[in-house]
């Protein structure tokens, strides 16, 4: 069944992809991003500034799909609480009086960054731990779609996304990179079907967070709650290769996070 879907900020690395897949798919696609790089169909908004022009866009589509944003981890606070903070409002409230079905928003593994040298599980009900301004906007990105499923009955499914990277996408791209970071690959194929099934999901999903990585083995991130959730089906995985040197670095900084931690709670039980 054809779908419409708004795809904010299309022009962008996450946008590009998902256009292409749905428009393989025959859906009628609403696009938009703040500079539209001379692609007419693309339609030039500001969203964290409101305009009843843009908003006109989300009339009773069947999901939004809330992309834009500053995507980098070291954004600094004046951008974040612009593009990252009053846009996604904006986007939401949009939604909502236009009567759109689903919000899908992009949220981001950096809400979690702090569980990085810990240990267990990193599924999406254990306690949020950002380390960053972008890291903070994307919680709070997230505490949003709950508000407004809660008040306007909204449905918002929020993907805390992996590492999905611009061009080719290997895996090979991430040698180099610690654990945490490879464990996160997200092909483009697994990362486009995730939100296929995040638009085409029932209504009674409701409100929703979800990682979304491939299966990747040995990765500590739950992605079975978002494979019975929603249907999601990864096609691909990627096995960390590490060097002795960052293996040898991960145990250190374990060991030392772990001295930190048992040295916090001593605290907290002689504090007055």
């Amino acid at each position: 069944m054809s779908k419409t879907v708004v795809i904010t900020g299309a022009t962008g690395n996450l946008g590009v992809k998902l256009r292409r897949h749905f428009e393989g798919l025959g859906w009628t696609l609403r696009l938009t991003d703040v500079t539209n790089g001379g692609d007419p169909a693309v339609v030039e908004a500001d969203l964290a500034v409101w305009d009843e022009r843009w908003v006109a866009l989300f009339k009773d589509a069947d999901a939004v799909i809330l992309l834009a944003g500053n995507p980098h981890p070291g954004a600094p606070w004046g951008s974040i609480q612009r593009n990252n903070i009053d846009l996604p409002m904006n986007v939401y409230e949009a939604a909502a009086r236009q009567n759109a079905k689903r919000v899908i928003f992009a949220s981001s593994n950096w809400t979690m960054a702090g569980h990085r040298f810990g240990e267990g599980p990193v599924p999406t009900d254990r306690e949020p731990y950002p380390v960053n301004a972008y890291g903070v906007s994307k919680l709070i990105g997230e505490r949003m779609g709950r508000s407004y499923w809660d008040r306007w009955g909204l449905s918002v499914i929020c993907f805390r996304i992996g590492w999905c990277q611009r061009g080719e996408n290997k895996p090979e791209q991430l040698n180099g990179w610690g654990d945490w970071g490879q464990a996160m690959w997200l092909s483009d194929r697994d990362f486009c079907d995730g939100f296929e099934k995040a638009v085409t999901a029932p209504q009674a999903v409701g409100f929703q967070v979800l990682n979304l990585m491939s299966d990747n083995p040995g990765m500590r991130w739950d992605i079975e709650t978002t494979k019975r959730v929603i249907g999601y089906a990864p096609r691909d995985g990627h096995v960390p290769k590490l060097t002795p040197e960052q293996q040898a670095g991960a145990k250190a900084t374990q060991g030392a996070r772990a001295m930190i931690e048992a040295s916090d709670a001593w605290m907290s039980l002689t504090r007055y």
